[in-house]
């Protein structure tokens, strides 16, 4: 495996294979060739070789991590035009022979921003400790075992293995699929998931058609995959969008504000200096007394325990979000989360506790019906997608032993069907297929319907009340699945 995974960065070729997969894209390349390219093989890369991938094409990041530095954190508090201000004034006060005063001013400015410093700093630090503590990771194929990475560690030429509810780590070319679907909205505006299947394109293909490649910051929503990583960081097609759409952060209304303030105080401290020194001027008063007196005006004119009140005050109301476990990053941004009027949150795991519980399994009647739950439970725990709380609602209240059933077949759910289908071996050595989904999408593949145990009805003479059934549960705030089956002979 070590001769296949050859590196790309020490072999003395590697220029012309990169030349190469830049004249031929890697949707058009077939599998075998786009591996030799890439100096892998369909069992991944070696440990060695990818960390001198790593090291050599860096990190599969969009931009790099940049940690503010102590320093540049510091000065950062002292850019507002009112500290500007106080320092100007302070040495003025220094110039004048009134050190008193000019220490006071410092020492106001230097607490101002120690503040500040503190309290940002603490926050980015809590910051880097939550986002290593959820940390994305990958599986791929490295010495021909399967191990989970990071995301940021994954380099070209590795093999990556899929999931449904997995995000694509990289641009990547599909080696293997089963009933794939992606979300590609983040790319194409899509709203629905695109399938994906292996094959070559041709090289003018289109973005949204290339449905042999997955792309990075992309998320699999049902199916299995395993694919070949030809691109990372910035070289991917989210890279790409992301370099152009760059933008700085916005300025809150409350630094705005202060900012604005602080140069009406220099405008206003400058024409009233100017002012009084002309009159002066025009009394034939000594220039230099004129010249002095101006300055002492200009440092009393300024407010100089502004800057330390409003630290304080923002320290203290990030204080007391920290005790409500609320991360404040930056302290400005307390005074725009005050000023709100109306503040729209996603309900789930913010004003719920995230946790969905079953209510009742009924047959097409409306009356609990034990072999509902039974075919539901036996679908929602043989399925081997994306674990979800309904699966696992259900599963919990079914209580099966799955022991004495078998797994034989699955189609997974898809945004297309809308409907998840498990075909199992019951006790009694019957196939039973049972399918588990959106309700009217579970209707349109039916025929009949089962009012009471082995006693089926035409669908027609059941849909009326089952569809009132349907629509009472829906306006009480219920999710309403549909459960349908199709057995087979005792074999």
């Amino acid at each position: 495996m070590d001769k296949v995974s050859s590196s790309l960065v020490d072999d003395p070729r590697s220029k012309d294979r990169l030349k190469a997969m830049a004249d031929q894209p890697f949707w058009t390349s077939e599998p075998s060739a786009l591996l030799q390219e890439l100096g892998t093989s369909p069992q991944g890369l070696a440990q060695k070789e990818a960390e001198v991938r790593l090291t050599a094409n860096g990190p599969n990041l969009l931009r790099e991590k940049q940690k503010t530095g102590n320093l540049a954190l510091l000065i950062g508090q002292f850019k507002s035009p009112l500290i500007i201000i106080l320092l100007a004034a302070a040495a003025l006060s220094a110039f004048l022979s009134d050190p008193t005063n000019a220490v006071i001013i410092i020492t106001i400015v230097a607490i101002s921003g120690l503040l500040g410093f503190w309290q940002e700093r603490r926050a980015a630090d809590a910051m880097v400790g939550l986002i290593a503590a959820v940390e994305t990771k990958a599986s791929v194929l490295r010495d021909g075992a399967e191990i989970l990475v990071p995301l940021e560690e994954v380099v070209t030429g590795d093999i990556l293995i899929l999931n449904a509810g997995d995000i694509v780590p990289a641009d990547s070319r599909l080696l293997k699929s089963k009933d794939l679907f992606v979300d590609e909205a983040t790319l194409t505006g899509e709203s629905y998931p695109a399938e994906k299947m292996e094959g070559e394109l041709p090289t003018d293909t289109p973005l949204a058609k290339r449905s042999n490649s997955l792309f990075m910051g992309t998320h699999v929503v049902s199916g299995t995959a395993k694919a070949v990583v030809a691109a990372t960081g910035k070289a991917t097609e989210f890279g790409k969008v992301s370099e152009r759409l760059e933008t700085r952060g916005a300025e809150t209304e409350f630094e705005a504000g202060i900012r604005q303030f602080g140069y009406m105080l220099m405008k206003i401290t400058l024409v009233l200096v100017v002012s009084i020194f002309a009159i002066n001027i025009l009394l034939k008063n000594p220039l230099l007394d004129s010249f002095l007196f101006a300055l002492a005006l200009a440092v009393g004119l300024t407010p100089q325990l502004l800057p330390a009140i409003v630290s304080i005050n923002l320290a203290h109301g990030a204080k007391r979000m920290a005790a409500s476990k609320v991360i404040v990053k930056r302290l400005a941004s307390i005074e725009n989360f005050g000023s709100m009027n109306v503040l729209c949150a996603d309900k789930t795991g913010t004003l719920t506790r995230s946790v969905i519980e079953m209510k009742a399994a009924i047959d097409s009647s409306g009356v609990p019906s034990q072999k509902v739950l039974l075919y539901a439970g036996l679908n929602s725990s043989f399925q081997s997608g994306f674990s979800n709380p309904i699966d696992e609602a259900i599963g919990k209240e079914a209580k099966l032993d799955l022991a004495k059933y078998a797994k034989l077949d699955e189609v997974p759910y898809d945004f297309i069907r809308k409907r998840l289908s498990i075909l199992v071996r019951m006790e009694d050595g019957r196939h039973v297929m049972m399918t588990k989904g959106a309700f009217r999408n579970i209707m349109e593949v039916c025929g009949r319907a089962e009012d009471a145990p082995g006693s089926t009805i035409n669908l027609d003479t059941a849909r009326p009340q089952a569809e009132k059934k349907f629509q009472e549960l829906s306006e009480q705030g219920f999710r309403v699945l549909g459960v349908s089956y199709k057995t087979s002979a005792l074999i």
